[in-house]
């Protein structure tokens, strides 16, 4: 990536600056929370804050996720009850899923992991919302 960005082949790099940081702070307090549509929310404002392809920005998006969530699973964990076979599954489920996940995501063009991401969005909002 340097060597393009030498090239004159990339953009000039650019962080999201301090509004990029705010934002993802106040998603991960959501996120921490609830954490419904977390990932499409960090999509959403990296890609629109950051220079990257989706292929990175989803990379960076599972990083900031997962520091979240475990934030979050430890707080709980000290100050609340448990169901721990309830949390069993879904660690598995949410392993596996973000394993397939991410192959998948890697090998797709932009475009179509655009459109995967958007459906899903648009799904899980109709869920919550509707149903």
């Amino acid at each position: 990536m340097a060597a393009r960005r030498a090239a004159g082949t990339l953009p000039p790099a650019t962080d999201g600056g301090p509004l990029l940081l705010l934002l993802i702070a106040l998603t991960g307090v959501y996120g921490g929370y609830f954490g419904a549509a977390q990932g499409v929310l960090l999509l959403a404002l990296m890609g629109m804050l950051l220079p990257d392809t989706l292929q990175t920005i989803n990379g960076i998006k599972n990083v900031l996720a997962l520091i979240v969530n475990g934030v979050a699973a430890v707080f709980f964990v000290l100050t609340s009850h448990i169901d721990w076979t309830a949390v069993l599954l879904i660690a598995a489920g949410s392993t596996l899923g973000g394993m397939l996940g991410a192959r998948i995501g890697r090998r797709l063009p932009p475009i179509a992991l655009r459109t995967l991401i958007v459906v899903v969005g648009l799904a899980a909002v109709t869920k919550l919302l509707f149903l």
